[in-house]
């Protein structure tokens, strides 16, 4: 691969925009480094795991711009994108992501309240009288 992979990776409400292109491991997540944009190394691990797992750590460097959600969203969005762009940039590693499940969208999302209890699914607490 001699040129930059653009994928889309997409969780809850976060969406995000991912290019690949050849390099040492360097992320960037709107123009900040990996660390500063995400401080928890739970989060980190998960943003990682498919160039880990298909270890490609090394040859690529990942540029992306992530809107829209909270930390955990963003996080899951830019793995489903750099799971994306490396199947674009090396077919033969479909499989391998596809198999681990970082190919497909994760499509749950936040249910919505519901008028007359504090939540989606919590009651208000009932008396008999």
């Amino acid at each position: 691969m001699t040129e930059r992979t653009y994928a889309t990776g997409r969780r809850k409400e976060s969406t995000a925009r991912v290019w690949l292109q050849p390099g040492n491991g360097k992320i960037t997540i709107n123009k900040r480094e990996l660390e500063n944009f995400l401080p928890r190394p739970s989060l980190q691990m998960i943003l990682k795991q498919p160039l880990t797992l298909t270890e490609t750590h090394e040859n690529y460097d990942v540029v992306c711009t992530v809107r829209g959600g909270g930390m955990s969203g963003q996080a899951g969005a830019i793995r489903h994108g750099i799971a994306q762009a490396i199947a674009k940039a090396q077919p033969e590693l479909r499989g391998q992501l596809k198999k681990a499940g970082h190919l497909t969208r994760d499509a749950r999302e936040v249910e919505r309240k519901k008028y007359g209890q504090p939540g989606a699914r919590k009651r208000f607490q009932f008396s008999k009288r």
